[in-house]
């Protein structure tokens, strides 16, 4: 063995691998080098003896996991929580469009610093982002937000969304946030050009994101297609997020969202839709056959009223699927293991106490949001070779106490404080802290960013 390199060793743990056996040990030392897992195993089997210079790390009390992908987000909206609060999705975005048409490079830097920094707290190890609005005069957004990634540290995928709709045209953003197909294409590529990684343990990855059926036209998701498809990067929208947008698909192009995309070569296993609630049997039927993904979303889906997606259906069609918080104006806790809790509540509510297992959900927050995002080869599950993305949850407190399944602890029980948690083997969360940034000056930059951005909107 390869004596160079930084050790940590993790003993007597718990480990939830969720690799293809679902092999799980009661007590278990996972061994770290560098950014690389390079052991896994029983405690008794596992001679911690061998790495006397390692950093050790008790993980008695604990279970530890993979670290948790979140699969679709819009991390610009940490600044406008708790706005249109008991609207329906359609009146939520006519009320929220206006101010968003005022954010600039300052307020997604902070925004997304206090997004990431929870997401991190919640067990989040990958991130992606969808950012679509791009107001003339605001700074280089997209920049904005990798930088204060690459400060959190978490492995990030944020998309270069788009919208060239406006309401002139039938459409429902204001026409001062949509650009031209040219200008997007010019800019898409750019992103591209300047940030993506394709390398197996890169930290930062570029996908296409033209925003949804009702705010981009045909002729730029045909164009987004073909071209994310030449650079080699990854293709994201939402879809059949509500009754409104089935409505809106089938009155302007006379079929369902699924069957539009389809018409501009929008599926395949290198695509990935936001929420999905509203799929025909079909529908998923299709979504399987052609290796599409989804985003889960099931607390932005409870908060807006759009409906449960149909999990159970779509994880037993083979479809891959991972979770996501969505957009924090949609979802203001935005806390990545509370959407594992609530895919389980989510599905059980409609389809019975065996809808959804408490290790199937912890599936999707893990090796699900890893294949959806194309990276299950690399991180998502505990094994020897991959990246050491992991979650070392502590469930000695009192909230914990007395529940012997670990994972119906973490799962269903109250968020557990996180020991340790490690991105690309480095150190992001500590004793229930982001080791990487202060919280404290964090939520003031926020609520700077906060008032700045209504007071905008107030003029």
């Amino acid at each position: 063995m390869d004596p160079s390199g930084a050790l940590t060793v993790i003993s007597h743990a718990h480990v939830v691998t969720m690799d293809a056996a679902d092999r799980e040990w009661a007590d278990a030392t996972v061994v770290l080098r560098d950014n690389r897992i390079v052991a896994v195993g029983d405690a008794r089997e596992v001679d911690t003896a061998a790495w006397p210079d390692a950093v050790h790390v008790d993980g008695r009390g604990c279970v530890l996991t993979p670290g948790l992908v979140n699969t679709h987000h819009h991390l610009y909206q940490w600044i406008t929580r708790g706005l249109a609060a008991d609207h329906t999705l359609f009146e939520w975005l006519t009320t929220l469009y206006p101010v968003w048409a005022g954010i600039d490079a300052a307020g997604v830097n902070a925004a997304a610093r206090g997004a990431l920094g929870v997401l991190a707290t919640s067990g989040c190890t990958t991130s992606t982002d969808h950012h679509y609005v791009f107001p003339v005069g605001a700074g280089d957004l997209l920049a904005a937000e990798i930088e204060a990634a690459a400060a959190v540290g978490l492995r990030f995928h944020p998309t270069r969304g788009s919208m060239d709709l406006g309401r002139s045209d039938g459409g429902l953003p204001p026409d001062a946030v949509v650009e031209s197909i040219d200008d997007i294409l010019t800019a898409s590529a750019d992103a591209v050009s300047r940030w993506h990684d394709p390398s197996p343990d890169a930290m930062l990855r570029i996908g296409l994101a033209p925003c949804s059926p009702f705010s981009v036209t045909s002729d730029l998701l045909v164009a987004s297609a073909a071209l994310a498809r030449d650079l080699g990067v990854r293709l994201h929208t939402h879809l059949a997020e509500t009754e409104d947008e089935t409505a809106f698909c089938a009155e302007r192009f006379g079929c369902t969202p699924l069957q539009y995309m389809e018409r501009l070569d929008w599926l395949g296993d290198d695509v990935w839709f936001a929420h999905g609630v509203h799929f025909t049997d079909d529908a998923i039927t299709d979504l399987a056959r052609t290796g599409t993904a989804i985003a889960h979303c099931p607390t932005s889906n409870a908060r807006l009223g759009a409906g449960v997606a149909r999990t159970r259906d779509l994880v037993a069609a083979g479809v891959p699927v991972g979770l996501g918080v969505d957009g924090a104006a949609s979802n203001e806790s935005c806390r990545m293991l509370e959407e594992a809790h609530m895919a389980v509540m989510m599905a059980r509510a409609v389809g019975g106490p065996t809808a959804l297992t408490t290790r199937q959900s912890l599936r999707l927050a893990t090796t699900g949001g890893a294949r959806v995002l194309g990276r299950d080869a690399e991180f998502g599950s505990i094994e020897v070779g991959k990246l050491a993305d992991l979650v070392l949850w502590d469930l000695t407190t009192l909230a914990h106490s007395g529940i012997d399944d670990p994972v119906a602890a973490l799962v269903l029980g109250a968020q557990p404080p996180i020991r340790r948690s490690w991105v690309d083997g480095r150190v992001v969360v500590a004793d229930g802290h982001c080791t990487t940034v202060d919280a404290g000056t964090v939520a003031r930059d926020v609520a700077v960013a906060h008032r700045h951005l209504l007071a905008k909107a107030d003029r």
